[in-house]
This record gives C-alpha cells, structure tokens and sequence, in this order.
C-alpha cells in the first residue's frame, strides 16, 4: 500500500499502486497503448466529507508534463483482462496513444464511491437546502489531482457520454480553472423536451421504466428482469401507470416517482435543464452527437448552440456522424444495421478529430482544420465542414405538401373542390410497436437498432398515413431543421401524434436486399395538449381543425436520384411512448376505463394543408 498525503484536505489518502511493466517505445510501435499506464486507485475526499473512488492512469516514464484527461461515470469502471481500465484499448485507443494522465471516477452513490446516489443531481445554484451537486465533485477532484500528482502541465480536459455527457457539461456550472477543453457527448440536456425521458410531453415509457429501475434499486446496475416475455406485451399488460408502483417499484424508485409527479414541463424539470446554467460560458467545448441516437441527440444540439451564444473566439464546435448512441466510440463506424456508410466513421472521428482536438487544447500541438460544424451526410456518405450549424444561410426552406391522394408535392393544392382529409382510428388498446415484435429485455437491448430498421415492417397497419414522392430526377440534400405544420382534428380531446420522414430506396438489382427499405431519417412525437405550452396544457376542440407545429430536430442527408420522400403519421409508438387515453387528463393517474379510440383527421386542402418543411442545401 502506499500512502500520499493529500495537500488540500490535510489527511492520508489510501491508494493500491499496480505497475504494468513495459519498454517505453515510439508511439507507432505500440500495439497496445495501455500497457503503457501505471494503475493508481484512490479515495478522494469531497469538501463534504464524502469519499470518491477514482482510477489514475500515468505512463511511467516520460519527459513531456502532461494534461490531465477526466471523466466520470455512473456505470462503473469497467476493465479489460489486465485489470486496466477498458477505454484505454478501445474508446481512447487514439488518445493514449498521444499519452495523457487519464482519471475515471465512479460519482458519488454509484459503485465504489460513497454518498447517496441523486438522478441528475440538481446544481447547487439552484437548491439552497444543498451545498454539494456534481460540478462541485468535478471540482475537488480536480483540485485533488493538481495537487497530488507530479508531471502534470496544470491543464485538464473532461470528456464523456451520455451521463457522462451530463457530467461533463454540467461542470461547467463551477468550472475549475485548469480545466482547459470540454468534450460532452451525447449528453442530455432537456430530458423533458427531448432526451431520455419525455418528448415535446409524451412520456418515454420503456425507456424511462428500464433506466429507472436499472439505476435506482442497487449501487450497480440492476437491469429488472423481463425474463423472456415480450415486452410489447409486459407494458400492455401494466394498464395504466399507476400500476407500476403497485405491481413492481412500490414507491421505491424516487425517479419513477418523480416521472408520476410530474408530467407537465414544471420547475422539477426546468432546474434540471443544462443550458439554463451555461451563461457567460468561454471554454473550448467539443460536442459531439448522432444522427440515430435513440437516446440523446436533442441534448447536445442544444448545449453547442447554447454555448454558442458567447463564442467569440471560435472555440466551440459541433461534430455529428452515423451513428446510434455512443456509436462513435466503438468499432469502425462502416455501418449501422443494414445502411452502409462507405468509410468508417467512427475510427475517422477518433483518430482525425477528437485525437487533434484534445492534443490542440489541452498540448499547444497545432491541427490543420477544425471547423465550427463538422457534420457527416448520410445518402452521400461524406463528411461536410459548415461555417453554421444549422447552416440557415447555405440553404432553402422548401415547401412539400401531403395530398388527398397519397402523394408529395412542391405545389400547394387547388382548394376549390372543398375540405379533404384522411383519417384513421386511433385504439390505444392496440398500439404501434415502434420496433419489430417480439421485442425482449430492456430496450436498448436487442432494439438498438431500431432506428435504421426498415419501417415496411409496419405496412399492415390500418392506422398509420403515408404519403410518398415520385422517384426523384434529380439528388435532394437537406442541412438543417425538419418542421411538419400539420393540420389535424380528433373525436378526442388529445392525441399523439408521430412523424416519420422516410426514405424510400429504390429496386436495385446490385444490392436486392435494399429494394424498397425504408430508412427513417428523422422522426418525433408530439402530444397535442402541450402544442401552445408545455407547462401548462390544453384540450384539443373535439372535431376542430388544430394547427401543431412539429419539429423532427435538425439533419443533414441526401435522397439520391431515384429515391422516394416518404412520410408517415400515426399516433401510438409503444412501447416506446406510453398510451395516450386520447382525452384530456393527467395521464399518471389515468385509470384503465380513461383510455378510448379516437378518430384522427389530417387536412390536406387550401389554408389547412399539412406540409413538410426542409432545408434543402444551395447548388
């Protein structure tokens, strides 16, 4: 054991010391950069009192003084067959081979680390009754570092994703000095608007009940066991919210609770909303996102163009790929599920961006380009530097409008023939899977790849509109936001309503098991009562035309020559999003007899035409 006296706290620290023996050589020799790390494992003492435990990387024999590279996590440290820590092999493979003093710290109530484990613990500027959130543990800990290790060059970068993402974006809140670069992936910002938990108000219902129930019921990841039954079924057979407490969590999962007790966009979710805390932020920030990201992509938009408020000097920056959820920082990145991506993607991010950027901020080591937007373009399958994200001044917002006919046009209908619509029945009893059944375990499970499956799974449906161009003359390439404006009514008083933007490969007789696949580009829900305010929610008008206004978020992607625009509509999507009674009520305490069919209208016709909005990139 070896003991080292920790110079801000003034107390002995424990820490076990593992040498992994080597012959330091070039970098490009290394096969396996890892082995280059001294393992030091250590308790640091949080201001109060709390102890966390945190893993040091240091290579042992080096004369350049090195950054610090940190990140935090809820799920563990997680190791390969040496006992090091398993990013160092994969993940950050390109970064050790640059050589940092890398640190992985469990937060406080999760794994080795003492303290009571909070869900997004609230920041500390907002709750007065707490004098510690996670911005503070950042903080000592990188005090900690500074002041007990040697041959460090007083810089720190942090970087993670998805909660790591958080963690690292929330540090912003009471950033240390030395922390010099910012990389938040994947990080939720909103999880009311638009990660993990709710969507513009419809509740995640599978994702939210795995999450919760995996996080909250031990120290460690405890995934609630499903056994083998089709969840589909699992959550149709739950009834109404309320009977998850009843049958299953028993009051016991304070985040659970706290999805019950709040289903309008109240103060509960809007002290939790990262970008509230991110004024007068200036710190080279590099955010990070996918295109399919089932989790997280609404978060990490919004952080960059927050933060983007106050770059003055270009040092923040936005990069997104092809990826699902984390995608980036495993495998090549050469596909994702059937849809290739001609290059991979995910080595091209590690190596040629994240690798230089860290080594320009964090080293002094120049890098030839870094551009403000670094986006990849699926359907031409190319990466694309923009000056903007979203590049508002390179494109076109370009009208497409849904006919009475089942067609996509440029041209607005003639509306002398009177009112048309199309309808369908709405039967929360019989909901929309969102993904091929049977669907098993916990959602991101075996369902990982949903959002690239070929959406002709659902062509049976009764209760599901589609609309679909002409094959395209000509490449259409959109960079920016999707708006549907749709015009609706409902024999309700809600309703959900789901938005696909589709593209329809054509028959290609060289790549037969793509013909006719229908790749979803974008998609969202929303739910109606919340179409004019998310805090405070209405009912619709039974049988009167409503305007709703729904964003799909923002995309960059080329329908080729040949190919078909597609858009769906339906209005269930489950598991995915819990039922809506399709009446106007505080769905957590809806009981089974609340939840109806409903007949749903979109209008197609004159001032009442839904319409697509896309951003179509200038030639």
């Amino acid at each position: 054991m070896l003991f080292l006296i920790n110079k801000t706290i003034k107390r002995p620290i424990i820490l076990s010391f593992l040498f992994v023996a080597c012959t330091v050589k070039p970098t490009s020799e290394i096969a396996e950069p890892s082995t280059r790390y001294n393992k030091q494992v250590v308790e640091i003492e949080m201001r109060d009192g709390i102890k966390l435990n945190t893993e040091i990387y240091i290579p042992p024999s080096t004369d350049e003084k090195l950054p610090i590279l940190f990140t935090r996590t809820p799920y563990g440290l997680r190791h390969d067959d040496k006992g090091l820590h398993s990013s160092l092999s994969s993940s950050y493979l390109e970064l050790a081979k640059e050589a940092y003093i890398f640190v992985y710290q469990d937060i406080r109530g999760r794994y080795g680390s003492e303290g009571k484990f909070s869900m997004l613990r609230t920041p500390v500027s907002a709750d007065k009754n707490v004098q510690v959130d996670e911005a503070t543990d950042t903080y000592d800990t990188v005090e900690w570092l500074l002041n007990n290790l040697d041959n460090h060059n007083n810089k720190v970068g942090i970087l993670g994703i998805s909660y790591g993402g958080w963690l690292t974006a929330i540090a912003l809140t009471d950033l240390h000095p030395a922390v010099k670069a910012i990389s938040p992936q994947a990080s939720p910002s909103d999880m009311y608007m638009g990660d993990d938990f709710y969507h513009n108000g419809a509740f995640r219902l599978s994702p939210s009940f795995g999450y919760a129930a995996m996080m909250e019921r031990s120290k460690e990841n405890y995934p609630f066991d499903f056994g083998d039954q089709d969840v589909y079924d699992f959550y149709l057979d739950l009834g109404p919210l309320s009977n998850a407490n009843k049958k299953y969590f028993f009051g016991d999962v304070p985040t659970w609770n706290d999805f019950m007790d709040h289903s309008n966009y109240d103060e509960f979710w809007k002290e939790k909303e990262v970008t509230h805390y991110l004024e007068n932020i200036s710190v080279p920030a590099l955010n990070v996102a996918g295109w399919w990201d089932a989790e997280d992509f609404y978060g990490p938009i919004k952080i960059y163009e927050k933060l983007e408020e106050n770059d003055q000097s270009d040092i923040n920056s936005l990069v997104v790929g092809p990826w699902r959820h984390g995608g980036w920082a495993r495998g090549k990145g050469d596909s994702l599920g059937a849809i290739g991506f001609g290059s991979n993607s995910s080595l091209y991010y590690r190596k040629n961006i994240q690798a230089p950027w860290f080594a320009h901020y964090l080293k002094g080591r120049d890098f030839k380009s870094h551009p403000e937007a670094h986006v990849f373009v699926t359907g031409l399958n190319q990466w694309k530097a923009y000056s903007a994200w979203p590049p508002v001044n390179e494109t076109n917002s370009t009208k497409f409008y849904l006919l009475f006919d089942g067609k996509i046009s440029t041209t607005r209908p003639i509306s002398d023939d009177g009112i048309k619509s199309r309808a369908y029945i709405s039967d929360p009893n019989n909901p929309i899977p969102y993904t091929k059944r049977p669907i098993k375990g916990f959602w991101q499970g075996g369902q990982a790849l949903w959002k690239v499956e070929d959406q002709r799974f659902l062509n049976s449906r009764e209760d599901i509109l589609t609309w679909q161009s002409e094959p395209l003359k000509n490449e259409i390439e959109i960079a920016g936001e999707i708006i549907l404006h749709l015009f609706a009514s409902t024999t309700g008083t809600d309703a959900d309503w789901i938005v696909k933007l589709i593209n329809v490969y054509p028959e290609d007789m060289s790549n037969p098991s793509m013909n006719n696949y229908q790749l979803m580009v974008a998609d969202e829900v929303m739910r109606s009562k919340f179409r004019n305010d998310f805090s405070n929610p209405s009912p619709l008008v039974e049988n009167e035309i409503t305007p709703i206004k729904i964003s799909l978020g923002s995309r960059a992607h080329r329908f080729n020559k040949g190919h078909r625009i597609m858009i769906k509509i339906h209005s269930t999507w489950f598991p995915l999003i819990d039922r809506n009674p399709q009446k106007f009520i505080e769905i957590p305490k809806a009981q089974e007899k609340d939840y109806q069919k409903a007949k749903h209208s979109v209008f197609l016709s004159g001032t009442n035409t839904t319409f697509l909005e896309l951003p179509i990139v200038k030639h």
